[in-house]
């Protein structure tokens, strides 16, 4: 009596019978053994990199928490009660209300002040730097190399070591405890003209230029029409820069005006601020103090939100190499 055998694999055929049904059970087991968390030194990375972002996002966020919150309370809310959380009396419009009228409505004329000095010596230092960067990177003529090794150098030197020498030339040309004396110093920007440098370079081909002078278009017309176009996202970085650093100035303010009429936000406030705690003379208004910052920082969020796609096209220019 004889059993019938199972036939032995042909040499080159595959017996698809084991293959349908024993191997993906046998692959199935081994992957489920042997599955495990990433451990590739991508994934401790990113892990750690999350972890620092957070630790900054929490760092950045929690002095406007604290603004926003000790906002609403009083002077007497504001010492008796935990920093990170609300005091019994909400007190927010109340301090909107006071510091407005406050020492004959001195407040709205701060903020008008700082718009002014913010917005044309922003727009004015951006019309400047966008000419001057688009005339390094497209243009060559005699001293070019060496007016950007000056640019280069202007961006080393910070503002406040220019603000003494800077008020001596002013006070030689009388224009001291004027609105000159700090809308002409906010005209220069050394850091946007080398943007638009940069930007320039990348961002207009020298094709496109030559296409349009062979079109008989003339320079300043190809600047308009053509090239403007291209630098308007840098244009917008550049403008964004330029308006947040004279929105933020405070020392050549401070050391150029002496007229509290003419004081931007900044200078004013910190006034405020010296007056309640030194003297003794004066009523406190830290609440006030608080609910104005809070207040002037209100134009800038709304200034960056507003322009944030053009300002994030504008820094990633340059990037990537083509």
């Amino acid at each position: 009596m004889t059993t019938a055998s199972t036939p032995a694999p042909v040499s080159g055929v595959v017996d698809t019978t084991d293959s349908a049904t024993v191997a993906p059970k046998a692959t199935k087991s081994r992957a489920g053994r042997g599955r495990r968390r990433p451990t590739s030194p991508r994934g401790k990375s990113s892990i750690t990199l999350t972890v620092i972002m957070v630790v900054m996002f929490i760092y950045v966020l929690l002095p406007l928490v604290w603004l926003i919150i000790n906002s609403t309370k009083t002077n007497g809310g504001l010492f008796t009660s935990f920093g990170l959380w609300f005091a019994d009396d909400f007190a927010l419009w109340d301090n909107i209300k006071q510091l407005f009228t406050y020492q004959n409505s001195v407040y709205p004329r701060w903020l008008a002040n700082t718009v002014l000095y913010a917005g044309v010596g922003g727009i004015g230092a951006t019309i400047l730097a966008t000419f001057g960067g688009y005339g390094l990177a497209k243009y060559n003529f005699p001293g070019r190399r060496a007016a950007f090794a000056i640019v280069i150098g202007a961006m080393t030197v910070p503002m406040t070591a220019l603000a003494v020498p800077t008020f001596l030339m002013f006070s030689q040309l009388g224009l001291t405890n004027t609105v000159w004396a700090v809308l002409i110093p906010a005209l220069a920007s050394p850091f946007g003209l080398y943007l638009m440098y940069v930007f320039a370079q990348d961002s207009v081909p020298d094709s496109i230029l030559e296409a349009a002078r062979l079109d008989g278009a003339g320079e300043l017309r190809t600047f308009l029409t053509v090239s403007l176009r291209l630098l308007a996202p840098g244009f917008v970085t550049v403008l964004l820069f330029a308006v947040v650093a004279t929105w933020n100035n405070y020392f050549l303010p401070l050391i150029m005006l002496t007229d509290p009429k003419l004081y931007p936000l900044t200078v004013g406030l910190n006034q405020w601020n010296s007056q309640s705690g030194s003297s003794g003379t004066s009523e406190p208004v830290y609440n006030l103090v608080l609910v104005g910052s809070l207040v002037a920082i209100i134009p800038l969020v709304i200034v960056f939100l507003s322009l944030q796609r053009f300002w994030q096209s504008g820094l990633a220019a340059g990037a990537v190499k083509q």
